[in-house]
């Protein structure tokens, strides 16, 4: 996948985000705070998994999913949005 996949989505720029604010959730709550369904939040839990941007680890049937802060693409989001939100600030 490249660059433009990963920030055409909203709702992967919204899922990164708020595991960056909040650190760690199960896809039900990602998709509460979203709005929208299970399945579409999974799914695109999926891609940013495949990318190695998020993770996940299992506790019985419930999956948490983090940010995978050793990935170098997760890194480089992590500024851009901290950079934008700054600028945003100011």
């Amino acid at each position: 996948m490249n660059i433009e996949d990963v920030f055409s989505s909203r709702l992967r720029m919204k899922i990164l985000k708020i595991l960056m604010q909040v650190g760690e959730l199960n896809v039900s709550e990602i998709a509460r705070r979203l709005r929208v369904n299970y399945k579409t939040t999974d799914k695109h839990l999926s891609v940013l998994e495949d990318e190695s941007m998020v993770k996940h680890k299992v506790f019985g049937r419930i999956r948490l999913y983090m940010l995978n802060e050793s990935s170098p693409k997760t890194k480089a989001v992590q500024s851009l949005i901290k950079a934008w939100e700054h600028a945003n600030k100011q």
